[in-house]
């Protein structure tokens, strides 16, 4: 008998409304596998389950009155711990927050409320999102299901490990760096890195730079284009925006489109220097590379790695600089993690001259990246260089320095996308010989998720994955 942790989110959806599960059901389902598994995996940081069996009883009401539902109505799902929550801490995954209860919700909380989604809590995620790794000093590390002796990656490591354990069908997540499509390539999920712009980051909008968006993570790819349509879409006053869908498109439905024949731009060399490629990598983007001729795309070999001394010098200074607005006191600084206070301390240091030239540095590049990569439908690229990492790898000496560097060079691929703004997919086409899941990267152009979704759905169809399921399941 099918369990309901076992359906997609798509699936829940569909059981709500032909009466199979109730929004109850499905809910204390979830907070049970939740209260069973999440001591050994690190998922999240703060569980709701009396606001969630409140909003499933909501949705039981909205249900029984019949009428226009809304898609999602009954599934599960999170909320990653740096999106404020009205009335639910946001710890941004730091001791110095550990209280900190907003009294506003993000505005993608209200959006994934509004298309009837339930949240069972906040997700776990590193100190202010910085690493590619998810640990941190208000509930320790996530853990990747697969190999619990492993990270589950970062920023949105929480979401990552919470779907796929089966405690969540999906679940939400930004990316500023890689923060999405670096745990779902770990945790063998779906991973949607959105256009700057589509997503509304309302109504604070803090994240200047430019670098960070929101986007889904799932088991397969239509639930994730199902969350995106409950996600995306501008808020009156966003400093940036996507162009909507035509009237009637979704991107639910772009998972049935027909693909055609594209051309496929690929490169195994991001630029960063000293960095190879894991052997288990390599075969995954060379694997990757030959499932996409063999569906009838034009692979060929980009001529240039999209790094260079340059931008990555003016990528460090921009990230550097968000360390310098942190929301914390002085008398809070010693409950940073030293990553922290390493990037705090190189953002206070610049000069509004050097934060002004990096900013602009990375602007020229974005614009010719774009239009030297325009010959191409979708690049390929791997996500990280190595297999998931263990469980304190990164920061094992304590020298915030040597953690950013040991994350340059295992995440040294997905950031150059959050520069461009350009929307990106992790897909779970590769599972190592001891079961561990490799993602691989397909970047889109600009504002075109519409092709990533159909081609990742073509992938999925001719290799599928969401019958694999981690130990735990």
């Amino acid at each position: 008998m099918t369990q309901l942790h076992e359906l997609t989110a798509l699936g829940q959806a569909a059981a709500v409304r032909s009466g199979q599960a109730s929004p109850t059901e499905l809910v204390d389902h979830h907070l049970a596998r939740i209260q069973a598994l999440d001591a050994g995996i690190g998922a999240w940081v703060t569980v709701t389950p009396d606001r969630a069996r409140a909003a499933a009883a909501a949705a039981e009401r909205l249900l029984a009155a019949g009428g226009e539902l809304p898609p999602l109505l009954g599934v599960p799902t999170g909320i990653k711990d740096l999106n404020l929550t009205a009335g639910v801490r946001t710890t941004f995954g730091s001791a110095a927050m550990a209280d900190h209860v907003p009294t506003v919700d993000d505005h993608v909380v209200t959006a994934l409320a509004a298309a009837g989604t339930i949240s069972l809590g906040k997700t776990n995620t590193p100190e202010f999102g910085f690493p590619c790794y998810t640990d941190n000093d208000v509930a320790g590390p996530a853990r990747c299901p697969w190999d619990t002796t492993r990270l589950a990656g970062g920023s949105s490591g929480g979401a990552a490990a919470a779907v796929a354990a089966g405690m969540v069908p999906f679940a939400q997540g930004s990316d500023g760096g890689g923060s999405i499509r670096i745990p779902a390539g770990i945790n063998g999920l779906v991973g949607i890195k959105t256009t700057r712009g589509r997503v509304s980051s309302a109504p604070l909008g803090a994240e200047i730079t430019g670098l960070g968006v929101q986007g889904p993570l799932a088991r397969t790819v239509r639930d994730a284009a199902a969350m995106l349509d409950a996600m995306a879409g501008p808020v009156v006053g966003d400093p940036s925006w996507a162009p909507p869908l035509p009237p009637g498109e979704t991107f639910l439905a772009a998972a049935d489109r027909p693909v055609g024949r594209l051309r496929v731009g690929r490169y195994r060399d991001s630029g960063m220097p000293g960095v190879q490629l894991a052997p288990e990598v390599s075969a995954a983007f060379d694997d990757a590379s030959a499932l996409l001729e063999s569906l009838g795309h034009e692979v060929v070999d980009l001529p240039a790695a999209p790094l260079t001394d340059q931008v990555l010098a003016a990528f460090e200074t921009v990230w550097s600089l968000s360390g310098a607005t942190l929301p914390v006191g002085e008398a809070q600084v010693p409950l940073l993690r030293p990553l922290t206070r390493y990037l705090r301390e190189r953002g206070l240091a610049l000069s509004a001259r050097e934060a002004m030239d990096a900013l602009f540095t990375l602007r020229v590049f974005s614009r010719r990246f774009v239009q030297a990569t325009d010959a191409f439908d979708v690049l390929l690229a791997p996500i990280c260089t190595d297999t998931p990492r263990p469980v304190g790898w990164f920061d094992h000496d304590g020298d915030g320095a040597a953690d950013f560097e040991r994350q340059k060079a295992y995440a040294a691929f997905p950031a150059v996308y959050n520069v461009t703004g350009q929307p990106a997919v992790s897909v779970p086409l590769w599972w190592t010989a001891d079961g561990l899941p490799i993602g691989t990267m397909l970047v889109g152009r600009p504002a075109d998720e519409v092709t990533l979704i159909a081609l990742a759905a073509q992938l999925e169809q001719a290799r599928p994955w969401a019958h694999r399921h981690p130990p735990v399941w």
